[in-house]
């Protein structure tokens, strides 16, 4: 692979992970509620399902997916189920940004770990974008070395994109402006989840 052909690859899942989406407001939430600490588990947790879509897509079953309607829709029927539980439980509060916040009882890691890799591996939409932009460079993919970067590329972009936004979003001066308005981050974030959820389940 040359460096002209990866720096392509490069920019395209540079443009994939600054696209505004569920996961950014996941990352944004625990990294809120949680810290840094719960932050970085979200953005990397989350990488690791970009990263495995990723090796999917260069094994070929992407393409199972895509010639699979039953498959694709009952991954967008959980993937839309998940975004809209996220989105209920911001809007009642319930163990969301505000309420943490205020009792001081972040959620564990565990949950943060979780949440990312969920967002990611519940995003049928992520498998088709690999598919589309991403195939062109699996074909070229032939020698192991190349077969490597083509799956750490994404994987990397990922993690390394969203410990920035965990790592802006803990930075002290900037959580303790949004701590007064944390009912209203949940909110809009709950209203974000749920908008997200109705579109997967409008593009079934």
């Amino acid at each position: 692979m040359t460096i002209m052909v990866w720096l392509s690859l490069l920019l395209i899942c540079l443009l994939g992970a600054m696209s505004p989406g569920p996961s950014l407001a996941v990352v944004a939430k625990h990294s809120l509620s949680g810290g840094r600490q719960h932050g970085l588990v979200t953005a990397w947790s989350h990488a690791c399902g970009v990263g495995l879509y990723a090796l999917l897509t260069l094994l070929g079953l992407a393409v199972v997916l895509k010639q699979s309607p039953t498959l694709f829709n009952v991954i967008s029927y959980a993937g839309a189920g998940y975004l809209a539980y996220l989105g209920v439980n911001a809007l009642r509060s319930k163990g969301g940004v505000a309420e943490k916040l205020a009792a001081g009882k972040p959620s564990s890691l565990f949950e943060a770990g979780r949440d990312g890799l969920m967002i990611s591996l519940l995003n049928p939409k992520l498998a088709l974008y690999f598919l589309a932009l991403f195939s062109q460079f699996v074909a070229l993919g032939n020698e192991l070395s190349s077969q490597i970067v083509i799956v750490t590329t994404p994987l990397l972009v990922d993690g390394l994109w969203y410990t920035l936004v965990a790592c802006v979003l803990s930075y002290p001066k900037v959580l303790q402006a949004l701590r007064s308005r944390a009912q209203l981050i949940d909110r809009l974030s709950g209203v974000v989840l749920i908008a997200l959820a109705c579109r997967v389940l409008w593009s079934v």
